[in-house]
């Protein structure tokens, strides 16, 4: 189970009382303070629906959501989500497919994300990980905590992730493709040293390193094939990306999402879009995963599709395509009954790159949307914040988005000279 803290609380105490109205449910919270004011307990929730309460259970505080980013009562489930069959890769016209091609770009431009199946990679290799990952972390914390991750390398345990600056209910175990990968050694502009990040095993289960690594190299293969599909898709040389992924910073995450006792107050995973080109999701069958959809910015479910894979257009890829193609912001629902299990994998080019959009897909008439960043001080100051409450956002592409005023007087001087 998640770690909680067990102490039962006098709620006599002096308390803070928090009331909100949800559709037709309201929300009473009870939170006691010490005398310093430091909140270090968690409150009970009561949830009344009608004329009974319900007791839901408790929940630390530095779990809960600000009231307009907490889940809808209501669900969504998507419709008209692309589901790619991509078969036709195993066949000798490979990635030149033009049907495919197509399909793939109107997903990426419509909704940022899709589904694909008959990829290719080995149902077996993905449920030896599934397996693995289940032991990992039903194990005592104190035999997962010997192998705690660090502000100074990615690989490794955690359970005090925080996203949008709220922790995240769920544990992860973190490991790289490449082992080592090289990094920048701080956040600052003007760092010119690097360091190598290594992966930290556990010793139990035994089998989950062989079988993370197997995992890692066909999730490679996979992004490499969806990559040149995209890159194609956007008038492209198939091999157009290939070049930035050299020594690539790639990394697969094992998450575990224990059961929530108060699924309408915390989110699993919290609101975000990923950083990076791609991102590979397996998900298993007990759902959770909710995406922002573009047309009319509400919240939709996305239903488990057995043994398909779960694809996102990431920030870099945006940037690439200066906009033709848009990241696509997600977040992951808690479940009151049940864990959920998920495996990403982020697609991340090398450290040195300098993400811009290129060349190729600008113009005068479309000039690039966005300043040059370098991906590995972009990499480690996002990863940097995703351990502690900062007291600003933690960094984003909109930082180097240039505004549309000023994109419009380039446009304006462009036509001027012609």
């Amino acid at each position: 189970m998640f770690p909680l803290p067990s102490e039962s609380l006098n709620l006599s105490s002096k308390a803070v009382q928090v009331q909100s109205t949800l559709r037709h449910k309201s929300l009473l919270l009870s939170i006691p303070l010490l005398q310093d004011n430091r909140v270090i307990f968690p409150f009970h929730l009561l949830f009344y629906y009608k004329t009974k309460a319900i007791t839901m259970g408790e929940v630390d505080p530095i779990f809960i959501q600000d009231l307009e980013h907490r889940p809808k009562l209501t669900i969504i489930e998507a419709e008209g989500i692309p589901l790619i069959d991509l078969s036709v890769l195993n066949s000798a016209d490979a990635v030149s497919d033009g049907s495919l091609v197509s399909d793939i770009g109107d997903a990426c431009k419509k909704w940022g994300f899709f589904q694909v199946i008959n990829h290719g990679v080995p149902l077996e290799k993905r449920e030896r990980l599934e397996k693995a990952a289940r032991e990992f972390f039903h194990q005592p914390m104190e035999e997962k905590a010997k192998i705690r991750r660090a502000e100074v390398r990615i690989s490794g345990y955690s359970n005090a992730e925080h996203t949008k600056n709220v922790r995240d209910w769920k544990e992860v175990f973190d490991f790289t493709r490449q082992n080592p990968i090289i990094v920048p050694a701080s956040t600052s502009p003007d760092e010119e040293q690097v360091v190598e990040w290594h992966n930290h095993w556990p010793q139990y289960p035994p089998q989950l390193r062989e079988v993370g690594e197997e995992y890692a190299e066909e999730m490679e293969k996979l992004s490499f094939k969806l990559l040149e599909l995209i890159a194609l898709s956007l008038g492209l040389a198939a091999d157009s990306f290939n070049g930035f992924f050299k020594d690539q910073t790639s990394n697969v995450r094992l998450n575990h999402y224990p059961p929530c006792p108060a699924p309408e107050l915390a989110l699993g995973l919290g609101r975000h879009k990923d950083g990076g080109a791609l991102t590979v999701l397996a998900q298993d069958d007990v759902g959770g995963l909710e995406v922002k959809r573009k047309s009319d910015g509400e919240w939709i479910r996305v239903k488990p599709t057995p043994e398909a894979f779960i694809i996102n257009v990431g920030d870099v890829m945006q940037v690439w395509s200066n906009e033709r193609y848009q990241s696509v912001e997600h977040r992951v629902i808690a479940n009151s009954e049940k864990e959920r299990f998920s495996i990403p994998f982020f697609f991340n080019p090398a450290h040195y790159t300098i993400v811009k959009p290129l060349e190729e897909l600008t113009s005068e008439e479309d000039p690039p949307r966005y300043r040059p960043y370098k991906w590995g001080r972009f990499f480690v100051t996002r990863k940097g914040g995703n351990f502690k409450k900062l007291d600003v956002e933690n960094i984003q592409i909109s930082h180097f988005r240039i505004s549309e005023s000023e994109l419009a007087n380039r446009f304006e001087k462009a036509v001027s000279v012609v």
